[in-house]
Formats: structure tokens, sequence, C-alpha cells
């Protein structure tokens, strides 16, 4: 069964019913031809993206960003942007918006990112639980939700625990910065401080 999630921008369709199997041959077929389309499975459902521009500002400022706090701090990390992630056993895949691995390389991310425009669709947080990532952010409605994993449930966290000393509240400010480059340089400049 198709259902397209009604919505400026962007673009998502839910598929119900999707065996594991078909999911693989989706992935296969969209391989690296369609790189601006997002593919996540939960449990039968799989749904696929295609992530509208200002999703992508949004992502590439906050990516940019971290990027600057993990020079600065020297804090050794893999970027794996938007890897394809996924565990038969538990019937979940997801590709996330942005992900890294901190101190050593992982075959799973120690830190998600996800830039939310839209509502429905499925349950990302449900996704990454059945993973195991240690941490997820939402960037949502103009602020960043930060979830922990705690005995298997995330919890919601004032502050990162894979980068306990990031400075959320600065990071938020610079996200929607109309110039990028500037809140870089600003950002950068108060972590120096």
């Amino acid at each position: 069964m198709l259902t397209q999630i009604q919505s400026d921008s962007p673009q998502q369709l839910l598929i119900q019913g999707v065996s594991w199997q078909k999911y693989e041959q989706f992935l296969q077929l969209i391989g690296d031809e369609f790189p601006n389309l997002r593919l996540k499975c939960l449990e039968g459902q799989l749904q696929l993206v295609s992530p509208s521009r200002n999703h992508e500002l949004i992502k590439r400022n906050l990516a940019r960003l971290l990027g600057v706090y993990l020079d600065e701090t020297r804090i050794p990390f893999w970027g794996l942007g938007s890897t394809t992630f996924r565990r038969e056993a538990n019937s979940r895949g997801i590709e996330p918006d942005e992900c890294y691995g901190f101190h050593e390389e992982k075959p799973y991310p120690d830190l998600a990112l996800e830039v939310v425009i839209t509502s429905g669709g499925i349950d990302s947080l449900a996704i990454y639980e059945g993973l195991g990532v240690p941490e997820v952010w939402f960037w949502q409605w103009g602020q960043l939700e930060i979830y922990v994993l705690s005995e298997s449930r995330y919890q919601k966290s004032d502050r990162s625990a894979q980068l306990p000393d990031l400075p959320i509240s600065q990071l938020t400010q610079q996200v929607t910065s109309s110039n990028p480059l500037e809140a870089v340089l600003a950002f950068r400049q108060g972590l120096q401080g």
C-alpha cells in the first residue's frame, strides 16, 4: 500500500508491507544513482524521502558547525555522512542526514543528525534504537533536540553525552544564520574565546 505524505517539501512516499528482501532490492536499485533520495525501513514500512533545499542548507550548516567544534577540541572523528545503516534482525534501516563516529571507527555511528522539516512517516528514533546508535539529534522548528540511549530507550537530554562540553546554545544560535561563513567564524571565535 502506498501513502503519499502531503507537504510542500521535502517529498515523501510511505510504502507498507515491504519485506526485508524488497528493502535490500530498493537499496541496490537506487545505489549511488540517486544521492538525494533517502530510505528508511522499520518493520515492513519503507519511506522514501527527497530532501528540500532548506533541509540541505540546515543540515550542511549544522555539520559545518559541529566540524568546527570537533576541529577546535581535537576530538578524533569519522564523518560518515548519510551512509546506509541496517540490521536485518531488527528489520531496521536508515540513512542519517549526517552521522559521526568518535575516537575510533565503528560499524554504527555514535551520533546521528536528522533535520526534520515535515512531520509524518516512519519514527526515526525507533530505527536508531534498534540499531543501538548512542545519540541522535533532531533539528526541528528552529530547535535542537538531543536524545541519548539509556538502557535500550532514548531519553531527551539538554546536552550531548557524546560531546558533553559542546555549547549547545551557541551551536543552535548559529545554525540558521543567513550567512553560513559568518556563523562558522562566530562559532569558532566563541569556542576560542
